[in-house]
């Protein structure tokens, strides 16, 4: 499809549309290892799966056209997506990353490629001069998300990407809160955007799988080669689920936000709720950021229960919502960030960012909006008798 269609029609029609040899609508699962070639060193494009695939190319190119760029990159998971884009730097490098970001990532940075000399600092990247002041030569690039996992922080990332590029510096974002319905980062500057495609492009909790996009040809052929010399690539039926539930995407993003904007609003009415972390709130810090570079909040939401209150029963009083790792699928989910995603920084970290023992991270589904309050609104009763607001 063309870029002057909209992200709706994009999303359904946009990539590769259907199968031109059949007529059939949806692309074909291309189960297949390997290509029969028509003379020696004569194929017809297709050689060995690890290194292209036609249903794996039908998403590389939708995900591509979804973010406004020209070459997107399909991997067995969000981490192996961004393990790729790390294998861009060297030793001696250094990465700065926001103050909070998906455990997995600082994992893979501390523990992965720091011993082989990569290195990484956590900025503050929504306070500018402490970004210009980490900005030193060894430093390549800048990795961020945002809105942020878990404290939904907002970054503004036109403005941190013009800081990138007066500095010759790559900016890297993690776009899987946000998705492209809502937010574009290569439009905004942004170098590479990377997804943990499994939250809400695949939305259904049923697959596992990462993506990049780029605009850059030299970027685009490094990837290119690190994927099909790693391996990390995603399966041909996986591909084609997520196919499937990005044709969806658009309409159950509406629903999970127009869900997360009534609990959102509901928490912060609750007396034994302190603080509620969300983009969407006319008093969260990042509202005029978010309003101005997205299309919306998202479905993620943070909270902390008052101190005196026993958060375990909390989870134990929860009945439609799971305490679940992941997020972005139809079912609402909840998680305990410093001890399920964030367990891999160290607590000092954890503590010195805001994620603290007590805070709860709520990925709102698109179930009745009732129902879900009416879950939180028990399981709020189960740590303290006094009636809730």
């Amino acid at each position: 499809m063309s870029h002057t269609s909209s992200v709706l029609t994009n999303l359904i029609h946009g990539g590769i549309d259907g199968d031109e040899r059949t007529g059939a609508v949806n692309i074909p699962i291309y189960q297949t290892s390997t290509y029969k070639q028509i003379h020696l060193g004569e194929h017809k494009g297709y050689e060995y799966s690890r290194t292209g695939n036609p249903t794996r190319e039908a998403l590389e190119k939708l995900i591509a056209e979804l973010e406004e760029g020209k070459y997107g990159f399909a991997f067995a998971s969000g981490m192996a997506a961004t393990t790729a884009v790390l294998h861009l730097f060297q030793s001696g490098d250094k990465i700065l990353i926001s103050e909070n970001v998906y455990g997995g990532t600082f994992r893979v940075l501390d523990k992965v490629f720091k011993p082989f000399g990569l290195s990484y600092e956590i900025v503050n990247t929504r306070e500018l001069s402490a970004l210009e002041q980490a900005i030193t030569n060894e430093v390549k690039a800048v990795f961020i998300e945002s809105p942020a996992n878990p404290l939904m922080t907002v970054t503004d990332i036109q403005t941190v990407a013009a800081v990138c590029h007066h500095h010759n510096k790559l900016l890297i974002v993690d776009n899987t809160f946000m998705t492209p319905y809502l937010q574009q980062p290569l439009t905004l500057g942004a170098d590479i955007v990377i997804h943990s495609a499994t939250k809400y492009l695949g939305g259904h909790s049923d697959l596992i799988a990462g993506l990049a996009v780029v605009n850059n040809q030299e970027l685009a052929d490094k990837l290119y080669f690190i994927q099909n010399a790693t391996g990390g690539i995603l399966q041909p039926f996986d591909s084609f689920l997520l196919i499937r539930g990005i044709k969806t995407l658009g309409i159950r993003m509406d629903r999970h936000q127009e869900n997360a904007r009534k609990v959102a609003n509901w928490l912060v009415k609750q007396k034994n709720v302190k603080n509620v972390y969300y983009p969407g709130l006319e008093s969260d810090t990042g509202y005029i950021i978010q309003k101005k570079q997205a299309k919306g909040p998202g479905a993620m939401i943070s909270f902390e229960l008052e101190d005196e209150l026993d958060i375990r029963k909390f989870y134990d009083g929860l009945h439609l919502i799971a305490l679940a790792e992941s997020l972005g699928g139809v079912e609402s989910l909840v998680c305990h960030p410093s001890s399920m995603t964030h367990a891999s920084i160290p607590e000092e970290i954890r503590k010195r960012v805001g994620i603290t023992d007590r805070l709860i991270r709520l990925s709102v589904g698109i179930e009745d909006v009732n129902d879900i309050l009416k879950d939180l609104e028990q399981a709020l009763k189960t740590v303290d008798d006094k009636e809730i607001d």
